[in-house]
């Protein structure tokens, strides 16, 4: 028996939370008296693949087929659940990203498995398997149940920490077999977004909205972006207005995030964006308007125009750096 992680690799190499996954994993796997077990497709640099051997990883499974380099919902989801049968996986972990909340569900049909999207903490108790999950667009925890043999589970990003664990890790490669097919379509083009930190990897994020009042203004965000070391991002309205590219997106339609800090510049806060940043532990918000939502959720506020308040605010933070 074993706990099941997919440990989705950039570029040949591992992003934090894939050591949150690990380290989340590891907590289950002593629970259980079990082992864990990482899965990654692709190539990964031997260093990398050691690493995960830091927060309590004990075996990597790598898949180098040479039809998985274009990644495929249907067909990673095949080669994940050959690996979840070959070391009879009792729960299977997946980031609750993209690639993770496309493939879950997915491996939970195929191998007839309870799934709990988006958990934020350590089940509560092993027997009967209870975990904590968001719902109601985030404005509530609830306790989720599962009740099947085998648990698969999606980890909210920033829920839990990164904790070392140096285990003995042995590292081998494994073949899985994609039928014929699964490869209808397939990317014409991937552009890499290089030079700026991600999103949904950044513990800062500096956020506009409608408030900035026009693309022009954007500088102010990304000037407080590089004093922070921080991502930039935007509400929907903004990308819809192509003020940002849709990427920057974030909310229950964009991107869902948990950052360490989010500052709100101009966003009203609709409740399709909380639902998508309330996961920060820190929420900051700069509006107009006293009565915009986005203050219910924020825990410091300043109520002013962000054209006038952000300058200054820069300034300051400047000075603060300095010293």
């Amino acid at each position: 028996m074993s706990i099941l992680i997919y440990t989705e690799n950039f570029e040949g190499k591992f992003k934090k939370s894939t050591f949150e996954l690990a380290s989340y994993g590891n907590e289950i796997a002593k629970r259980t008296g079990t082992e864990v077990v990482a899965i990654t497709i692709g190539k990964v640099s031997i260093d990398a693949l050691n690493e995960l051997g830091k927060y309590g990883v004990q075996k990597v499974l790598v898949v180098k087929n040479s039809e998985l380099n274009d990644f495929s919902v249907k067909a990673y989801s095949v080669a994940i659940e050959q690996a979840a049968k070959a070391v009879k996986a009792e729960v299977i972990i997946f980031g609750n990203n993209p690639s993770g909340r496309a493939i879950a569900p997915n491996i939970s049909v195929k191998l007839n498995a309870g799934l709990a999207p988006g958990v934020v903490d350590l089940p509560s108790s092993i027997k009967p398997f209870t975990v904590r999950k968001k719902a109601y667009s985030g404005k509530v925890t609830v306790d989720f149940v599962i009740s099947t043999d085998i648990k698969v589970l999606t980890l909210t990003q920033n829920s839990y920490k990164v904790i070392e664990s140096e285990t003995e890790i042995s590292i081998s490669n494994f073949d899985v077999n994609i039928p014929a097919g699964l490869y209808n379509a397939k990317p014409i083009k991937t552009v890499m977004n290089t030079g700026k930190l991600s999103v949904t990897d950044a513990d800062v994020l500096v956020s506009g909205g409608r408030g900035l009042k026009g693309p022009e203004n954007w500088k102010m965000v990304e000037e407080m972006a590089e004093i922070l070391n921080a991502a930039t991002c935007c509400s929907r309205p903004v990308s819809d207005l192509e003020w940002r590219p849709h990427h920057e997106h974030v909310g229950q339609t964009g991107k869902v995030v948990a950052p360490d800090l989010y500052i709100a510049l101009g966003i009203s806060g609709a409740v399709q964006h909380l639902a998508g940043v309330n996961g920060s532990k820190v929420i900051v918000a700069i509006n107009t308007d006293a009565d915009a939502p986005i203050f219910e959720a924020a825990d410091y506020g300043i109520i002013g125009d962000v054209l006038d308040v952000v300058p200054k605010l820069n300034t300051a933070l400047r000075q603060f750096k300095g010293k």
